[in-house]
């Protein structure tokens, strides 16, 4: 399971879409999202309600705590909600120790109302926890110990029973409406394969649930089976994370390819970087080099796994390459190329790509006096070793190539060792 947060705005569109798909009732939510490329004379002509209701507006940018910041502004019309963005757009916040523009802003209707609830669900391993209180909004961790919380294991349905202790104070004019509400939820989060859902506050609009605060994040690797159901998603980087060309480079790679291509950049000056089988072994070399002390030196995060094609792996190395030799500075540099032990990828087909990308960059390596740490097993392991250690012999490059008998993080050591020792 990969839990990826969405935009307020598709959390709405998605709850509001299959809520009347899964209960037959319709909830009242309206919303618009706004960018850079926003026209607002054609939003209003697309969605009428914008011209004839007051409005809120608020940056939907994966961060909470909106209000408190000042970034949420309440009854206003459209033509404020056009100079309140305006003026915002573009612009850099500081939120939670990230810096970052604001891009995109959710406009809704100015709801008036007395009372404010909270419903999160939250999945793990074994099941899903549901948590609500009367006592929702911006004072909700003040009053986290008026949150009433219920665990509903894997494959069990929520029922009036399982519900009850979440209701049990409400008064009975409501008690019913919001009871339903919440199992039509968690049923739809289920369906959805939503792994993280929060409304904070939601209020009753004329006795229906209307969320006027939303977060969620979904399941990404249920795509395949969601992909009618979610419709046109969008998963965004983490607020203040913008992507370098070399990663959108390979980010774009992994889309259009059934194999797992990760690429990050830590630290572009780092002299220890990684190209690592596998999303398990790549996280091993990571935390080997931190918990050995050089994190500081670390230069990526790095993982390609499912089996990748040569012209896959030729592209995804180039990449990583030109990141390893940028403005060599006279210091030696270590690239792992690693991985655990395959189960079904054919190692010499892989190395296959990563040697012809070695190859092509020489020079770069030389210049920038790359040292290569090589491990790696699975089917045809032994092949693939010895192109390396051949490869070695051929463009003169410091390569030393072990098999399952050498430890992950004995090769991480090494590394270490190499960029320490005297020139």
């Amino acid at each position: 399971m990969a839990r990826k947060k969405i935009r307020e705005y598709d959390s709405k569109r998605l709850l509001k879409e299959h809520f009347k798909r899964l209960s037959g009732r319709e909830l009242p939510i309206k919303s618009a999202q706004v960018t850079e490329s926003t026209d607002f004379n054609e939003l209003a002509q697309n969605e009428p309600w914008l011209s004839s209701m007051k409005l809120v507006v608020k940056p939907d940018m994966l961060f909470g705590k909106r209000g408190k910041s000042g970034l949420v502004a309440l009854n206003l019309d459209l033509a404020q909600v056009a100079i309140f963005v305006k003026e915002r757009l573009g612009k850099e916040v500081e939120m939670g120790g990230c810096k970052g523009p604001i891009t995109t802003f959710i406009v809704e209707p100015f709801i008036p109302h007395n009372e404010e609830f909270y419903l999160n669900i939250v999945s793990d391993r074994i099941g899903n926890s549901i948590s609500f209180s009367e006592c929702g909004g911006i004072e909700i961790e003040e009053n986290w110990d008026k949150v009433k919380t219920v665990f509903i294991p894997t494959g069990v349905s929520l029922t009036s029973e399982l519900c009850a202790p979440l209701v049990a104070t409400l008064p009975l004019e409501i008690k019913v409406e919001i009871e339903e509400f919440i199992k039509t939820v968690f049923t739809l989060f289920q369906d959805l394969d939503f792994t993280f859902l929060e409304m904070n506050p939601f209020a009753l609009v004329d006795g229906k649930p209307y969320p006027l605060d939303m977060r969620g994040e979904l399941d990404d690797t249920a795509a395949f089976k969601n992909f009618k159901k979610w419709g046109s998603i969008e998963f965004p980087m983490p607020f203040g994370r913008v992507m370098s060309p070399s990663e959108s480079f390979i980010h774009g790679l992994d889309e259009k390819t059934s194999a797992s291509l990760k690429f990050t950049v830590l630290n572009p000056k780092g002299r220890i970087w990684t190209m690592v089988a596998g999303g398990g072994a790549s996280v091993i070399y990571a935390d080997t080099v931190g918990d050995l002390g050089y994190a500081s030196e670390l230069g990526n995060y790095a993982e390609y796994s499912g089996a990748p094609n040569e012209d896959e792996v030729l592209q995804y190395a180039r990449v990583v390459l030109d990141c390893v030799t940028a403005d060599p500075d006279g210091r030696k540099r270590a690239l792992v190329i690693g991985g655990g032990i395959a189960n079904f990828t054919d190692v010499a087909a892989t190395f296959n790509g990563i040697i012809r990308a070695l190859k092509e960059k020489e020079s770069k390596l030389k210049a920038a006096r790359v040292h290569i740490y090589v491990r790696r097993g699975g089917p045809n392991y032994q092949k693939g070793l010895a192109k390396m250690r051949g490869l070695g012999e051929e463009i003169g490059i410091p390569i030393e190539v072990y098999g399952p008998e050498a430890t992950m993080t004995g090769i991480c050591k090494q590394a270490i060792e190499c960029i320490t020792a005297a020139a």
